[in-house]
């Protein structure tokens, strides 16, 4: 079901997540102006003049690829396995490009239109610069998508099919430097850039409320998991459901090691969090402000999921029809963990399936281990004389920073 979206006339301003100072609707490349200054790094939310229904949108007509409407599937049998009421899916690999990113790209692409920018600039790990590259040759906009070396040759070609510009790095942080120097030439940035990390661009986070305006009609559900790097899209749930007005969910964050569970416990979220892990999407060493508020509000929590945890929970997935990405299919490994602490026997609980499992280049590329170059390069060699790619075998650290 398509959301109620209110007219983009009701945008009023900006506030800070951290502080709620309120700034007038421009471009913050550092966060909050005051927390910056104090040595915080926290993001902005777009506020709107009080009036209409559902949800508000920037741009409630960007261009559209048709993103949003997507299936949510009911598990009856997985709830039954865990103890729950009711257990549904949310399949966002249906968006355009094969993920939730879409939501996000429509907004981010209309805003860098209204600023009249020519470039695009983005840093990810494959979803979000796939997304972003598509949405970019839509508006008919250059795109430079930073990456590192271990991005695998699939993704390089889908993005590549897109016209945009491929920029290859060591490792992640290179990236980041990458578009800090772009953004300062003038190019518009579609992802986070920033250390400590502040999360994207606060126009396209709005983007995501419109998946909280999904699930909230008819029947809103008690949990809501979703697989969680830098917090945009849990960022942009909350603040959707908020602005609905008829009660929070208790968000759960899936992450492949302790990172907000060590800020929630009582860690500075500026903190560097180190972890070796094989969920690309969801990897990373940072965490943002947005992630833990919007934990904080809800009164959810952080639920770390090894790999093997959730390589099992894939398979009990796919026993369900629905092969997922490995960073998705934590989702599933953090309810089971959760249902296992508490009674969730009353409640309906939301899996937010991020992308397919034919997005899994750690589990099925060699090539894409970081840290073994030589070996990378001889499969990157064979694949251009055979078109296949051998088995993964080489369990290295994908330390992706995903945008």
């Amino acid at each position: 079901m398509r959301p109620i979206i209110a007219a983009t006339t009701r945008l009023s301003g900006m506030s800070c997540l951290r502080c709620d100072a309120v700034w007038p609707v421009c471009e913050y490349e550092a966060g909050c102006p005051r927390c910056a200054a104090g040595g915080h790094a926290a993001n902005l939310r777009l506020t709107y003049a009080a009036g209409g229904s559902g949800i508000a949108l920037p741009y409630p007509g960007a261009l559209s690829l048709g993103e949003g409407g997507t299936q949510l599937i009911e598990l009856p049998g997985l709830a039954a396995e865990l103890g729950l009421g009711r257990l549904s899916a949310k399949l966002e690999w249906c968006n355009p490009t094969g993920s939730h990113k879409d939501r996000m790209s429509a907004q981010l692409l209309a805003r860098a239109l209204e600023r009249g920018v020519e470039t695009v600039v983005a840093a990810s790990s494959g979803n979000g610069g796939l997304s972003i590259a598509a949405y970019a040759r839509r508006a008919g906009l250059a795109a430079e998508i930073a990456v590192t070396d271990a991005l695998p040759q699939s993704y390089r070609k889908a993005i590549a099919s897109h016209g945009a510009t491929l920029k290859s790095f060591s490792d992640s942080m290179g990236r980041w430097t990458y578009l800090s120097q772009r953004v300062g030439e003038g190019a518009f940035a579609a992802t986070n850039y920033r250390v400590p990390a502040i999360g994207t661009n606060p126009f396209g986070i709005e983007g995501y409320k419109t998946l909280a305006a999904e699930l909230a009609e008819p029947d809103p559900p008690d949990l809501v998991v979703v697989p969680c790097s830098r917090g945009d899209l849990l960022s942009g749930m909350r603040l959707g459901f908020e602005e609905l007005g008829n009660g929070l969910p208790v968000l759960v964050a899936a992450e492949p090691f302790p990172r907000l569970a060590r800020v929630l416990a009582g860690a500075d979220y500026r903190e560097t969090f180190e972890g070796q892990t094989v969920q690309a999407s969801i990897a990373g060493s940072t965490v943002t402000w947005q992630a833990v508020e919007a934990l904080r509000a809800s009164a959810g929590r952080a639920v770390p999921v090894c790999d093997e945890a959730a390589r099992a929970a894939q398979r009990r997935l796919a026993a369900c029809g629905l092969h997922a990405e490995l960073s998705a299919a934590s989702a599933l490994a953090a309810l089971a963990d959760l249902a296992r602490q508490r009674n969730l026997a009353e409640r309906h609980a939301v899996l937010v399936l991020t992308g397919s499992g034919m997005r899994n280049p750690g589990e099925t590329d060699l090539a894409a281990a970081p840290g073994n170059k030589d070996a990378a390069q001889a499969v990157r060699t064979r694949s251009a004389q055979t078109d296949s790619l051998p088995s993964r075998t080489d369990p290295s650290v994908q330390q992706r920073e995903n945008g």
